[in-house]
């Protein structure tokens, strides 16, 4: 499949609070679907942050850990369970184009919107793909310990000469407004016991939780500029190798959409009501 022949920009890695991001792709959304480019971007958290999925119970999470070790929470649009993002472990990506230019299948749109998270492994030389099979699941309020997704769950084989699949990247999707949003997470370093302390009282030690999941500087020589420019070079190659479609390669937000954002991280990113409730319990 190829990429949607239309107007790209790529805006390249920014640090910014975990609340602001989720706003970021939800703005980034309502403008494909507004008729404004669409968006390739890359992004770090800073500080680390723990973002719930869309309906996680907030009981699942050690609210004193996170205080205690400067951990912003946020919830996420999209559903599982919790990812702690790293602020140096982390590298974030995410894509949001108009709905009526991918597939409707959820699967199809899956495969097509994370051809450049593979090419960015390849390039990487990371033999990265999908989860041949459903892998058990660990620890359900985490969503890197939930059972593994053939539709979204990327894995690669241990370091070494182990060969046992580990997760090393994770994506999910909504749509907004006639646009879909993807966005994923790609691990490029493991901190375990910063990644199971943000959950309350997980039953899977930091040996078990690194046999699920591996960094890119597990497998390859390589520093995390590098990696994010890998990431966002392949993005770039993948929406400019359509015919018709046009890239910007050094995109920016203009000052409404910043606004706008700023206005989403009140009402919901940083709103503790919305955070703190789960939706359908009653609360926001």
């Amino acid at each position: 499949m190829s990429a949607p022949a239309v107007d790209w920009r790529l805006i390249r890695e920014e640090a910014r609070p975990g609340p602001e991001q989720m706003a970021l792709d939800e703005v980034a959304a309502e403008t494909a679907a507004a008729g404004g480019p669409a968006t390739l971007r890359t992004y770090r958290w800073d500080p680390s942050c723990l973002t719930l999925g869309r309906h996680q119970e907030p009981a699942s999470v050690d609210w004193a850990f996170c205080e205690r070790e400067g951990i912003e929470v946020s919830r996420r649009q999209t559903g599982g369970g919790g990812i702690y993002h790293d602020r140096t472990g982390d590298i974030a990506y995410s894509i949001a184009v108009p709905a009526e230019t991918v597939p409707g299948e959820l699967l199809d749109c899956y495969h097509l919107l994370c051809e450049p998270v593979l090419d960015a492994f390849d390039r990487l030389g990371i033999d990265a793909d999908y989860v041949d099979e459903p892998m058990p699941e660990l620890h359900r309020p985490a969503c890197y310990l939930r059972e593994l997704h053939p539709a979204h769950d990327v894995v690669a084989p241990g370091p070494g000469d182990r060969t046992d699949p580990r997760k090393i990247a994770g994506n999910a999707q909504y749509r907004k407004r006639e646009a879909v949003i993807q966005h994923g997470s790609l691990t490029f370093s493991v901190d375990a016991a910063r990644h199971l302390g943000v959950f309350a009282d997980p039953p899977v030690t930091a040996e078990e939780f690194r046999e699920r999941v591996v960094g890119m500087d597990d497998l390859v020589d390589v520093d995390r500029p590098d990696a994010v420019g890998t990431v966002e070079a392949a993005l770039a190659d993948w929406a400019g190798a359509t015919p018709g479609a046009t890239v910007d390669a050094d995109g920016s937000w203009t000052d409404a959409e910043l606004e706008r954002a700023e206005e989403l991280v009140e009402e919901k990113y940083r709103n503790e009501e919305w955070i703190r409730t789960r939706p359908g319990s009653g609360g926001a």
